[in-house]
């Protein structure tokens, strides 16, 4: 059974990126990116959810911070362009794509054999999926032990997609199934289950750990259905670039001591995007 809470649409707004990016013009290059191919000449649009501190989020003075803003930056100053981020939940970042909103989606989106029929995606992280509890809350030790809780994740994403797949799996051998409230963003998804609505939470392992480090809840299992997250194009022209710009960092080494820093493993491959697939 799929339960949804309805806490309304965040509004769309653009975050101009502080401290970490600075205008083509200033930066004395050209842009790499044609202004034909690009949302706003001379700048590159991406869409993130700043609510995965440490992967992204916003200080208390608004500014947004972790991996994936520094990594949009980075590539974003190597091609001589403005970064420019948009603040979404998940569940439109795709739509928003494929409408021409924004260049490139700065979320680490799973990749899926079904978001490569529609999207060019580069791997660059690799992450897992992990099981939040309460600090007192041990029940839940392996899988097994969610039949018949009630957990939250984030609407649209890979996490919500196993967690489904993990209730077809309890059906199918008789055990109780879960009730899964869905989410704008992993923050709704924590406070769900602070407030008790939940039994447990379904995030990524970073959220997890970040979390169960600060003394809010316990990272109850973790390394779960491990996959590459990734940046997403629609056009070629900027998937390229983009890969080239990584492939630069790569090479001059700031892209391995970014993934250091924030304790994530780069994904496997070699920064190029994947073509698209029948």
């Amino acid at each position: 059974m799929t339960q949804m809470w309805d806490h309304g649409r965040a509004a769309v707004f653009a975050m101009m990126l502080a401290g970490l990016g600075t205008a083509a013009q200033a930066q004395g290059c050209a842009p790499r990116i044609a202004d034909e191919f690009l949302v706003k000449p001379g700048h590159l649009l991406m869409a993130t959810s700043p609510t995965l501190p440490p992967m992204a989020y916003a200080d208390a003075q608004g500014n947004l911070k972790g991996l994936r803003i520094e990594l949009g930056a980075e590539v974003a100053k190597r091609l001589c362009l403005t970064p420019e981020y948009i603040s979404i939940e998940y569940a439109a970042m795709v739509p928003g794509l494929q409408g021409g909103r924004w260049d490139l989606i700065d979320a680490g989106l799973f990749v899926t054999e079904e978001r490569r029929k529609i999207l060019l995606m580069i791997p660059y992280e690799n992450l897992a999926i992990s099981i939040s509890t309460r600090i007192d809350d041990d029940t839940v030790k392996t899988a097994d032990d969610l039949a018949g809780k009630a957990v939250s994740t984030d609407i649209g994403g890979y996490a919500e997609v196993k967690i489904k797949q993990h209730n077809a799996d309890f059906k199918a051998r008789g055990l109780a199934e879960m009730t899964i409230g869905l989410f704008d963003n992993y923050a709704t998804v924590y406070q769900a289950l602070r407030a008790g609505q939940v039994d447990a939470a379904v995030s990524i392992d970073p959220v997890a750990k970040q979390y169960e480090q600060r003394g809010d809840f316990r990272q109850a299992l973790s390394g779960m259905y491990p996959t590459p997250g990734s940046l997403a194009m629609k056009t070629p022209e900027i998937a390229q670039a983009v890969s080239d710009a990584l492939k630069e960092m790569k090479a001059d080494g700031t892209f391995d001591r970014l993934m250091e820093q924030y304790g994530v493993t780069p994904a496997p491959g070699d920064l190029s995007y994947l073509p698209l697939k029948n």
